[in-house]
């Protein structure tokens, strides 16, 4: 499956297209040098002690990058790789939120209802590919890919408020790449707001 995906703000359509196994390479060269270069996207999946355990060799990021191919084999990809032409350009994880064992655990986010959302955890977008609209464009393909299939709705967690932040702290995204996307952004607390999709 391939989307066309553009930001009112951008002057460029990128494609983006679910990960796959065959898209694994791509999806490291989007990670490598950044926050998600050794967990492979892992980190809001598992506990410590679940990334520790996880089978197979090659170290750590071997261990990790088997497992989230494994997720990509399976009928509803972990997430969306942005590209132009064949470069990629950015990732979006989209998960249903009991497969987010982190999230599940964390007192900072709560669920709201008993709904079963699809989560939106992380975003990351190359150094060289920022600026254009790339963010915004992979949180919208990936709320609708959620959308698509069968997510009731879809939750965030992004960085609160409106100013610049290092690199490392705003894996989650911010409030206002969500609410360009078309999230609802809701405060239960100053520190963790929470943004929100319904179908």
């Amino acid at each position: 499956m391939s989307m066309a995906a553009r930001d009112a703000s951008a002057t460029e359509a990128f494609q983006v297209r679910p990960l796959t196994p065959e898209l694994m390479p791509a999806l490291g060269e989007v990670l490598r040098g950044g926050w998600g270069a050794g967990c492979w996207c892992l980190y809001p999946r598992l506990t410590d002690r679940q990334m520790r355990d996880l089978p197979g060799a090659g170290g750590h990021s071997g261990q990790r990058r088997a497992a989230m191919a494994a997720l990509a084999a399976g009928r509803v990809a972990p997430g969306l790789l942005a590209f132009q032409g064949e470069e990629p350009l950015g990732w979006v994880a989209v998960a249903p939120r009991a497969d987010l064992a982190r999230i599940v655990a964390s007192r900072a986010t709560p669920p709201p209802d008993a709904l079963p959302v699809r989560v939106i955890p992380c975003i990351t977008v190359r150094r060289a590919a920022r600026g254009r609209g790339v963010a915004v464009a992979l949180i919208r393909a990936g709320a609708d890919y959620a959308l698509q299939h069968g997510a009731p709705a879809v939750e965030a967690y992004p960085r609160a408020g409106e100013g610049r932040a290092e690199d490392g702290s705003v894996y989650s995204g911010t409030e206002p790449m969500f609410r360009r996307a078309g999230f609802a952004v809701l405060r239960p607390s100053p520190a963790c707001p929470r943004a929100g999709r319904r179908a």
